[in-house]
C-alpha cells in the first residue's frame, strides 16, 4: 500500500508541474484550480478508473467528465501521463493550431463532451450512468469532478435530484471544495458538514475527505464502488493552489498563469517528489458492454393515415417514436413531465425501460440526453413544450461544441396553443435552434411528414429539432410520400401563380383554404411546405419565387426575428427582383381560442387571403 500511495503522490505532483508549465507557456489558464484537484485526479486515473488507452471511447471504459472545464490543463496532463500523447505536446496548450484548448472539447478523441459552461457535467454524467445501469447493464462506472463554485448552479441540483431518484450507484461525483471562487470565496467555503447534509438529503452517500491525503482519497473511492443502491458524492476539502508557495489558498490567483513565479513553484514541487521516475499504471476495463448498432433506423411500418383527416403532429410524434423504437432497441425517449402532452408516453407504454422521466428539470433533461447519446450508445429523443427548452439553450449550445447527436421535440409551439396564454407559447424556438451550428430544424405540417421527420432525425448527425403543434392539422401527404432533409414540398401550384406562400405547421393548415378562396376570386397563389427550416431549400425557394413574379409571402406562428421569414430572406437577399413579406405575431400574445388568436395576430386564413391580395400587384 505504501508504494501505491507514494506513486500516486508523485503522479499528483507531476500533474501539478505539467499544469504550471503548460499554462506558463500559454500565458494563461487556471493552474491553481488544477492544483487543488491534482491528488483526486491522480488517484482516479492511475488507481481507480478502468480504461483502454488505445480505445479511449470504448464502450466498456469507465467514463470521466471534468465539469470544472477550466481545469483542462491537468486533465490533458493526466492523459499524456497515461500515454495518450507525448508529454511535450502539453506545451501546445491554448495554441491556435492545437486541440488542447482552454476548455476540453471532443476534438480530442479522449473527451466525450465539451465542458466549461459550469454546472452541466453532472447531468451528462447522469445520462452516461443511466445507460450503464439500465440499458447497457455493464460494469463501467461514471465519474464527474465539479468545482464548489459551480455546485451552486441550479442545473447541478436538478442532476443531483435525478441521480438520487434513480439510485445511480454506478455514478461517483466529486466536488473539489477548494473554498475560493473567481472573485470571492464560495458561499459555504469549507463548511463540509453542510455540504454532506445537503447531499445526503438528496439520496447520495456522501463522504468527506481531506482532498490532499492520498490514503483517504483511495479509501473514499473504494467505499464509493462498494456502495449499492445510491450514488456517491465525495466531498474533497482542498486548497486552491495547493503546494504553490505563497499562492495556496489566496485570492486573486484564479484564471491566470503563475507568470514569473512559475519556475520557483516548479522547483518547489520537484523537491516533493518521492521517486525520480513516475510511470503510473492504467487499469484495464471489464469488457462487458454490449455491441450496438444505431445506424439505419427505420419506421417499423409506414405511416397509415387518410388524406383530409386531421391529427396533431405531436400525436404523430408519439406514434413515430414507437415505430423507430420497435425497429431499434437503442431508441430512447426522455421527457420533462409532459409525456401525456407530447405523446412520448406511447414509447413508455411499450418500452418502459427506454423512456426516462426527467421531471420538470429542462436543463437536466437536455444534459441527461446528451450523456445518453455519448459513445453512440443510444438514439435519444427528448421532448417537452417547446417554450421550456429555452431554459436548456446553454446545454444545447454546449452540446453542439460536444458534437452531440440528440433529437429534440418541442410541442405546443406558437399562438395556436390557445387559452394557456403566452407563457406556454414557443414563439422564439426556431430562431434559437437555427443559431446552433450544424443543427437541423424540422417543422412537419402533418402526421405523415412528422413520422418521416422522426425517422430522418434518428439518422441525422448533430442536433435535430422537431417543431410540433398542439392543434390537429389536415393530413396533406400520401402515406408513400418521400421526404429529405433540405427539400421543400409544393402543395398547391398552377401556371398562373402570382405569389409564393411559404407556410408550415398550423399556418400551412390555414393557408390551404386561403389558396382555395383566392382561386375562387381568380387569384392564384402557390403553396410551399419547407419541411426543414434549417437547412432550407434555397433552390426551390428561388425557382418558385421567380415563377410567381418574385413575390414571397411567409406566414409563420413565430416571432419575426429568426424564424422562417428570416430563413427565406437570407436565401434571396442577394437575388434581384424578389421581395419577401412576413406575416407573424409581432407582439406578446394573450389567451384565447386558437382560431381567434391566429386571426388576431395576422396568420389566420382570412389574413393570408388579404396578404396575397395586397401583394399580387407589387
Amino acid at each position: 500500500m505504501a508504494s501505491v500511495v507514494d506513486n500516486l503522490k508523485d503522479a499528483a505532483t507531476w500533474l501539478r508541474i505539467h499544469s504550471v508549465e503548460s499554462t506558463a507557456t500559454a500565458g494563461s489558464g487556471h493552474p491553481t484550480s488544477c492544483s487543488s484537484m491534482a491528488d483526486v485526479l491522480a488517484c482516479l486515473y492511475f488507481h481507480v478508473m478502468r480504461y483502454d488507452n488505445a480505445k479511449p471511447k470504448d464502450a466498456s471504459n469507465d467514463r470521466f467528465i471534468l465539469s470544472k472545464g477550466h481545469a483542462a490543463p491537468i486533465l490533458y496532463a493526466a492523459h499524456a501521463m497515461a500515454g495518450q500523447f507525448p508529454i511535450e505536446d502539453l506545451q501546445k496548450l491554448r495554441k491556435i493550431d492545437s486541440d488542447l484548448e482552454g476548455h476540453p472539447t471532443p476534438r480530442l478523441n479522449f473527451i466525450d463532451v465539451a465542458t466549461g459552461s459550469l454546472g452541466q457535467g453532472l447531468s451528462v454524467s447522469c445520462g452516461m450512468a443511466y445507460v450503464g445501469k439500465f440499458i447497457d447493464k455493464a460494469s463501467y462506472r461514471t465519474y464527474c469532478l465539479m468545482g464548489d463554485g459551480e455546485s451552486m448552479e441550479g442545473n447541478v441540483w436538478e442532476a443531483i435530484n435525478f441521480a438520487g431518484f434513480y439510485k445511480l450507484d454506478n455514478l461517483c461525483a466529486i466536488i473539489d471544495v477548494n473554498r475560493l471562487g473567481q472573485s470571492d470565496p464560495a458561499p459555504l467555503q469549507h463548511d463540509m458538514e453542510t455540504y454532506k447534509a445537503r447531499m445526503e438529503s438528496f439520496g447520495f452517500h456522501a463522504i468527506v475527505v481531506d482532498g490532499h491525503d492520498m490514503e483517504e482519497i483511495i479509501k473514499a473511492f473504494d467505499e464509493a464502488e462498494a456502495t449499492k443502491g445510491k450514488p456517491t458524492m465525495i466531498l474533497a476539502k482542498t486548497f486552491k493552489g495547493h503546494a504553490f508557495p505563497e499562492i495556496a489558498d489566496k485570492m486573486n490567483w484564479h484564471g491566470k498563469s503563475l507568470g514569473a513565479k512559475s519556475a520557483e513553484v516548479v522547483e518547489h514541487l520537484k523537491t516533493l517528489l518521492i521517486s525520480p521516475t513516475c510511470e503510473p499504471p492504467v487499469k484495464a476495463p471489464v469488457v462487458d458492454a454490449p455491441e450496438v448498432d444505431i445506424t439505419n433506423v427505420k419506421l417499423s411500418e409506414p405511416p397509415n393515415y387518410k388524406k383530409g383527416d386531421k391529427l396533431a403532429t405531436r400525436q404523430a410524434y408519439g406514434t413515430a417514436l414507437v415505430k423507430v423504437g420497435k425497429n431499434n432497441a437503442r431508441v430512447c425517449g426522455l421527457d420533462g413531465d409532459m409525456k401525456n402532452s407530447t405523446f412520448s408516453q406511447e414509447l413508455r407504454k411499450i418500452f418502459p425501460e427506454r423512456h426516462v422521466e426527467c421531471f420538470i428539470c429542462e436543463q437536466n433533461l437536455a444534459g441527461v440526453g446528451i450523456g445518453m447519446a455519448c459513445r453512440d450508445r443510444t438514439v435519444v429523443f427528448m421532448s417537452t413544450f417547446a417554450c421550456f427548452f429555452t431554459r436548456a439553450f446553454d446545454n444545447f449550445r454546449m452540446g453542439i461544441i460536444s458534437q452531440t447527436n440528440v433529437n429534440v421535440a418541442g410541442s405546443h409551439c406558437g399562438v395556436s396553443i390557445g387559452e394557456d396564454g403566452p407563457s406556454q407559447m414557443a414563439l422564439e424556438d426556431i430562431a434559437m435552434f437555427r443559431t446552433l451550428p450544424g443543427a437541423t430544424v424540422f417543422y412537419p405540417s402533418d402526421a405523415v411528414s412528422t413520422e418521416r421527420a422522426v425517422e430522418l432525425a434518428a439518422n441525422t448527425k448533430g442536433l435535430c429539432y422537431i417543431r410540433l403543434s398542439r392543434p390537429a392539422t389536415e393530413i396533406v401527404y400520401d402515406n408513400e410520400e418521400e421526404f429529405e432533409v433540405g427539400k421543400a414540398k409544393i402543395i398547391k401550384k398552377s401556371d398562373k401563380d402570382c405569389v409564393l406562400v411559404v407556410a408550415a405547421g398550423i399556418t400551412l393548415s390555414q393557408a390551404l383554404p386561403a389558396i382555395e378562396q383566392l382561386a375562387e376570386k381568380g387569384i392564384h397563389a402557390r403553396l410551399m411546405d419547407p419541411f426543414t427550416i434549417k437547412p432550407i431549400d434555397a433552390e426551390a425557394i428561388i425557382a418558385n419565387a421567380k415563377e410567381c413574379g418574385g413575390r414571397i409571402l411567409v406566414v409563420e406562428d413565430h416571432y419575426p426575428e429568426g424564424g422562417i421569414g428570416d430563413a427565406v430572406g437570407e436565401v434571396v437577399a442577394d437575388k434581384r427582383d424578389i421581395i419577401v413579406k412576413k406575416m407573424c405575431p409581432r407582439e406578446v400574445p394573450r389567451s384565447g381560442p386558437p382560431l381567434v388568436l391566429l386571426e388576431k395576430y395576422g396568420i389566420g386564413t382570412s389574413c393570408i387571403v388579404k396578404g396575397v391580395e395586397e401583394m399580387k400587384d407589387l
